[in-house]
């Protein structure tokens, strides 16, 4: 029996009638992608960039979190098209690429997670996760229908040239990433500046005006919910990692000076 693939983040987004928030997935974990899968939040970034993720790692987590109705994306480390071909054999469907800061660049991502004659990806659907080793119906025809494609801009130039950007067709959205656009415009560390604020509102109004969705990431509340309330369709909104970091230091903090009746010191 011919077996179907779930649908793209690109028509997960288009369908919703809210706004989607997701958590970063950076451990490397199978396990925590599988306990972020299953905590009802809409979506979920697995982190080739910043997390120490290869190829193996990123394909246990896409096995794990399947079961799960969540939906994964894979943010790789760059465009290289190598990369981009190798994590899509993988069976991600759903890519975000970062540091994309003109059209041109985003043209060229395009082309290279669609097969020819509609771009470059190299072929091996019947090896690969991907078609289900040829176990999808028309995988090689239909693919650019079962990927989306997200770039993340994250530099003052990316900003100028959303709206070109967000233009370009095969880019399903575009993803703002504060800290990186703060560090390019020398706010380093302070990626709710007012002027990095100002700076992803402005890609968003671009992005938006060319009928894309825009996202971004903020991890303080109510950073997130006045993105919300600016016109962000999907934002992530905390990472595994952290809120591991931040829930184990408030234990620590909450119990470091407890003293049992038998510790009380004698006097």
């Amino acid at each position: 029996m011919p077996l179907r693939l779930t649908p793209p983040f690109s028509e997960v987004l288009a369908g919703s009638a809210r706004p989607l928030a997701g958590i970063w997935v950076c451990s490397g974990s199978p396990l925590v992608a599988e306990i972020v899968a299953g905590s009802g939040t809409d979506w979920l970034l697995i982190d080739q960039e910043h997390g120490p993720n290869d190829l193996a790692s990123t394909l246990a987590q896409l096995q794990a979190v399947a079961a799960y109705p969540v939906t994964p994306v894979v943010r790789v480390p760059s465009g290289d098209p190598v990369q981009l071909k190798q994590v899509l054999d993988l069976g991600a469907q759903n890519l975000l690429v970062p540091m994309v800061s003109s059209a041109e660049q985003a043209a060229a991502l395009v082309r290279a997670v669609r097969y020819p004659p509609l771009g470059t990806r190299g072929v091996g659907s019947a090896l690969a996760r991907s078609a289900r080793w040829n176990r999808v119906d028309d995988y090689l025809a239909d693919a650019h229908r079962h990927v989306s494609l997200f770039v993340q801009i994250e530099t003052g130039g990316g900003v100028d040239d959303a709206a070109g950007i967000a233009a370009v067709e095969g880019v399903d959205g575009v993803f703002f990433g504060p800290s990186d656009l703060a560090a390019s415009m020398g706010l380093l560390g302070r990626q709710t500046h007012p002027e990095v604020v100002a700076a992803v509102l402005r890609g968003f109004d671009a992005v938006i005006a060319a009928g894309k969705p825009a996202g971004v990431n903020a991890f303080d509340p109510a950073a997130a919910r006045a993105y919300l309330e600016s016109g962000a369709r999907f934002v992530l909104v905390g990472a595994d990692v952290a809120i591991l970091a931040r829930a184990t230091e408030a234990l620590a903090a909450e119990f470091g000076d407890v003293t049992l009746p038998g510790d009380r010191p004698s006097y």
